[in-house]
């Protein structure tokens, strides 16, 4: 997993409960694997954004913005953000709905008591960072 090369969301995952910063954290090793091995995809940046590490495809702008963050109802569970209008979430729901809980139109929520369906997640952070390619191709999924 990448070093941190940002000191404020190096500081935003300390600040994460004890409980939840694993889950987490392999979340963001995911995305930068996922982005390792995506054609198209490019560097990943990581930045803070919204107060929460956020994830974005500067050099190739194939992906909508990934963040990762806390649920407030839940003390248990953590999730990742998508933008609200990229329909993202909506996709998510519709392929992986008895899966994951999706959190209205902007996150994909992952309880810590359950395991963590990988190859899913894996899957919906793919079709997050390549978002805008698949847009400009005509193809949702």
């Amino acid at each position: 997993m990448p070093a941190f090369t940002d000191k404020a969301v190096a500081e935003a995952f300390a600040s994460f409960p004890d409980r939840l910063r694993p889950r987490l954290l392999e979340i963001r090793r995911m995305i930068f694997d996922v982005a390792a091995a995506t054609p198209g995809v490019g560097r990943i940046e990581e930045a803070l954004r919204w107060s929460q590490p956020s994830y974005l495809t500067p050099e190739t702008g194939s992906g909508s913005t990934i963040r990762l963050g806390l649920v407030n109802a839940d003390p248990n569970s953590c999730a990742m953000f998508v933008h609200c209008q990229s329909g993202l979430a909506g996709t998510f729901k519709e392929l992986y709905g008895n899966t994951f809980k999706i959190g209205g139109n902007r996150s994909l929520v992952l309880n810590i008591d359950q395991p963590m369906p990988e190859s899913e997640l894996r899957h919906c952070i793919g079709l997050a960072l390549t978002h805008h390619l698949r847009k400009k191709a005509g193809r949702r999924k």
